[in-house]
């Protein structure tokens, strides 16, 4: 019999909303939950760990990764692109984690929109902050 997989929760909202506090809350009361982790092309501020914070890409890096049809979503802003790579939530949905993203309302709506993960037919997506 196979484990449970986790679902895909989405929060979404402008700067200010909430969604920092919220997810710091999630993550310091429950175990089941895993952040999405970012790629961007951006370089590291002080104290930012690849791996940690975000996945820190070259633009020809990333620009793969968007030919490759590897981002669930993706936007540019101010020079710098961001997206959600989909290995990693793959890996933590199969793991068990319900896994949250963290993401500006386009890139919410793209998720909804594509439904890019393989089982998001059936995948309740919730929240928006």
């Amino acid at each position: 019999m196979r484990e449970k997989k986790g679902i895909l929760i989405v929060v979404s909202g402008f700067s200010g909303a909430g969604k920092g506090t919220l997810m710091k809350k999630l993550m310091q009361d429950y175990d089941n939950y895993a952040l999405s982790i970012s790629a961007t092309t951006r370089q590291p501020r002080v104290g930012e760990e690849d791996g940690r914070e975000y996945f820190f890409k070259t633009k020809d890096e990333f620009e793969k990764m968007i030919a490759r049809d590897e981002l669930i979503e993706y936007a540019r802003y101010v020079e710098n692109y961001y997206g959600t790579p989909k290995q990693y939530v793959m890996e933590q949905l199969e793991a068990g984690k319900d896994v949250i993203l963290e993401i500006e309302i386009q890139g919410a709506l793209k998720v909804k929109v594509r439904r890019i993960l393989a089982h998001a037919e059936s995948m309740p997506v919730a929240a928006s902050v």
